[in-house]
Parts: C-alpha cells; structure tokens; sequence
C-alpha cells in the first residue's frame, strides 16, 4: 500500500541484482520474496533441461507455462544459458560482474563444478556474494544427494511430529523446509550484500533443506537436547505442553483456541459458561493444565460441541486468542485477500487473468508491481543489449552454442 508521505520513493530493494540458477520451488521461492520488493531476479536457465523444471508442473502446464511456476516466478527477467559452454560461462560472468549476488538452489556439489562459488567468481567481481541452497550443504558426504521437502521433514522429525496420535507420521499439507529455506537463502543474500556493500569484498553464504529443518525444531529441538523430553503428538493439533492450546469440533465444524496466556484461560472458561474450571486447583496454572490435561479436555470438548463455531467465534473474539478452521477456498476469499492488500493478480500471455497471494511485507512508500513470470529466455535480448552486445556478436553466441544447441 503507497504512503501518500511517501510519493515516488523507489522500491526496498531497486538497487539489488541477483543471477539466479533457481528451479522447482525452494530457492524460487526466496527470490520471489526479493523480486516483489523490488530487486531484479535474472534466471539462469538450461537450455538443454527446457528451462525450470517447474515450467511443466501441472496443473495449467501449457507452451512452457505453468499455474506452478508463476507461485514462485513473477516479475523476475529469464535468460537461456549453458553454463557448461565456453561462450555461455563467458555471457554468465558478464552478467556477475554487474552483480551484487549469485543465487542457486543446485545439488551441493554443482556450485563448484559450475563454477558457481565465491573463488571461481571473485576476479570477476570481488564483491560477488554466492548463496547456494542445497538439500544437505556443499560440503560433507552428503552434498552430492538430491533431496526433496518431503524427504527433508520424513529425516528431520518433523513427520513423526505430525498427524494424529496413532497415525501414520505425516507430511505437512504444504512444502514448509522448502519455503523456510528459500527465506533462510535469501535472508543470508542480504546480510552478505549488506557486508559486501560495507568492505568491497563478498562471501560463499551456503544453507541446506536439512539444516534449516532441523532449525525449525526449535524449542522441542532444545527440550531433547537439553533434558531428553520428547514431544508427543496429540489430538486435535494441540500443542505439547500448552493447555488448551489446539482445535476442538464444534457443531458444524472445528474452532482453533490458543490459551498461551494465563488470563486467556480464565476469559475461555467465562466466556463458554464454565467458570469453575478455572477455579479448580488442578487447573490453575500451566504446569498443573498440563498435568491434569486429560481431565480438563474433555469438559471443553463437551462444551464446543454444543454450539456452532460461528456462535463461539461471536462470544470469545476479543476475549480469547481463537480462529475457525477454514477449508481452502473459504481461506482464499477474493474480499478478504483485498482487504489484507494480499492479492497478486495480473495478465499472462498464455495463461490468461493469474491470481496469488501477495508480498507478506507492508512496506510504506512501496507498492509491489505484479508481472507475469518470464518466458524461456524471454529476457535474452533485452539483456543482451544492456551489456552492449550488438546482433552480429548476439549471432556469434549463438552459434558458440551459449544458449544451447545451434
């Protein structure tokens, strides 16, 4: 949302250039991020692989389009490049040396191979920050394996945290290690730009699918470490040691309630009609919710149960941290995105009218311009040009093999 104070001022991030050797979803998905704020995203794509994989993830997959790939691609600039090319590595380090960052989400042993890194790229540019987003790191035995979100949360623990108690452990309904890695990449691209930018000189920043998974483990992460306490799943989402804080059905569907305050509790059992729960001495402070929980839940299941969650929703909205459980489309309200300034939606040449959800940031003086993704090496001329490039050298490239095959 524009600040009228503010008329004119350029984006955050107008003065960032990054090169992307991105595809599928996570490191896509921290660029995203950074193109919406205003920097320029110039992807770097195999001509020999057809470009981003995820151009032919379904659904709306269609002349090297897809609803997929505009999630993660919007507004960002596309070259065709083989990188493995003497003419192509050529046009790519003509490209760095006008850099602030290289950003790539490749196997962690390409980087290097591809020459990738800070050493292969610093007589380039010496303030060139190289971010590289792997599955287990660029070093260690691992980093020649491809890895994936859901093999990431099967190995972390996460799964086994997940579900209902007695199921089956369970991915999240979203691919949460990819998205928190992209942002984890991208957060690194900025410290080490703003380093960079401070002494002249960039840096390797490296992070991984499983070390910021296991990251994400957070408290329960220092509960095992420290005192060998486990967290259990338990029913209804609920949290492992705050009670009540999870979901309970209600006549007609489910309410979320998050008790993580003492008063939360006391304004819960006024506002359902049950004052004397939080009378009782067995459930007065947390320590004693969360012993006694398998006594105190029962009688807040019974009492939800009773009325529709609209109607609790009426009664302790103010009172009581509380939310209904929505399904997708209900989530996804047209209204409610505009409301929120959350709504992406612009025109794609194949695709047509492409709604999404927005830039999470509100950002005074900055208004995040939503364009369609680019074409396969749609952006190569216009490139091209900018590093002073005229046709009959363009020609040359060409037929070096830089964008691929002659």
């Amino acid at each position: 949302m524009n600040d009228a104070r503010q008329p004119g001022r350029a984006a955050p991030l107008a003065s960032l250039r990054v090169i992307a050797v991105e595809q599928f979803g996570a490191g896509p998905f921290g660029t995203l991020i950074l193109a919406d704020l205003g920097a320029e995203v110039i992807k770097i794509e195999d001509p020999a692989a057809g470009g981003d994989v995820g151009r032919r993830v379904p659904p709306g997959a269609d002349h090297g389009s897809s609803l997929y790939f505009e999630a993660f691609n919007r507004g960002k600039r596309s070259i065709a490049l083989d990188l493995t090319n003497t003419a192509g590595r050529g046009l790519f380090q003509r490209l760095v040396a006008r850099a602030d960052a290289v950003y790539n989400n490749l196997r962690g042993d390409l980087p290097e191979r591809l020459g990738l890194t800070y050493d292969a790229l610093s007589d380039v540019n010496q303030a060139i920050v190289c971010v590289s987003l792997s599955a287990y790191g660029r070093e260690g035995y691992r980093r020649a394996e491809p890895g994936y979100d859901a093999l990431i949360q099967a190995e972390t623990g996460w799964a086994s945290l997940t579900g209902e108690p007695g199921a089956p452990p369970a991915r999240s309904g979203l691919p949460l290690a990819d998205y928190a890695t992209g942002l984890t990449a991208a957060f690194g691209l900025l410290a080490g730009v703003i380093d960079a930018r401070r002494t002249g000189i960039g840096r390797d920043i490296d992070t991984s699918l499983f070390d910021t998974a296991l990251a994400m483990l957070s408290y329960q992460a220092t509960w095992w470490l420290s005192a060998g306490v486990e967290a259990a799943r338990r029913p209804l989402s609920a949290h492992p040691s705050i009670v009540p804080f999870q979901f309970f059905a209600t006549s007609d569907g489910y309410i979320a309630v998050a008790c993580a305050k003492e008063k939360f509790f006391h304004a819960l059992t006024a506002g359902i009609g049950l004052h004397g729960l939080s009378e009782d001495p067995r459930f007065a402070t947390f320590s004693d919710r969360h012993e006694h929980r398998d006594l105190l839940l029962p009688h807040l299941a019974a009492r939800f149960r009773e009325e529709s969650t609209e109607a609790w929703l009426e009664k302790l909205r103010g009172l009581v941290p509380c939310a209904p459980v929505r399904d997708l489309a209900d989530a996804l309200d047209l209204e409610r995105l505009q409301d929120r300034h959350m709504l992406a939606e612009y025109d794609h040449p194949v695709l047509g009218t492409v709604r999404s959800v927005g830039l999470p940031l509100h950002v005074s003086g900055h208004t995040p311009r939503y364009q369609a993704s680019p074409s396969l090496g749609g952006d190569t001329a216009d490139l091209l040009a900018e590093l002073g490039f005229d046709e009959g050298e363009v020609a040359q490239l060409r037929n070096q093999g830089a964008f691929g095959a002659p």
